[in-house]
């Protein structure tokens, strides 16, 4: 049994471990295409959302058009027209 005192007696609190969601890692690996780490938490709700292997395809096809400056903002752009148009199907 574990004394109230363990995790001081072993140098401070219990480390929680870097444990991720399938959704988390996709939206990880959305956001290091887009080289856009500021929207990080953005590209993870959209990988709850979305189909997970559409937005990776759709985001390695924006990283590698070398024509667009802000990636992040084009791939949102392409996102939604996307999905407006299959709604209308």
């Amino acid at each position: 049994m574990l004394s109230e005192n363990y995790f001081e007696e072993i140098g401070g609190r219990a480390k929680k471990s870097k444990v991720y969601k399938s959704h988390q890692l996709i939206g990880l690996q959305i956001a290091e295409l887009l080289d856009d780490d500021k929207h990080k938490s953005l590209y993870i709700r959209l990988a709850k959302k979305y189909d997970n292997n559409f937005l990776l395809n759709l985001a390695k096809s924006v990283s590698e058009n070398k024509n667009v400056k802000n990636k992040g903002a084009y791939f949102m752009s392409v996102l939604f027209k996307k999905n407006d148009t299959s709604k209308k199907i």
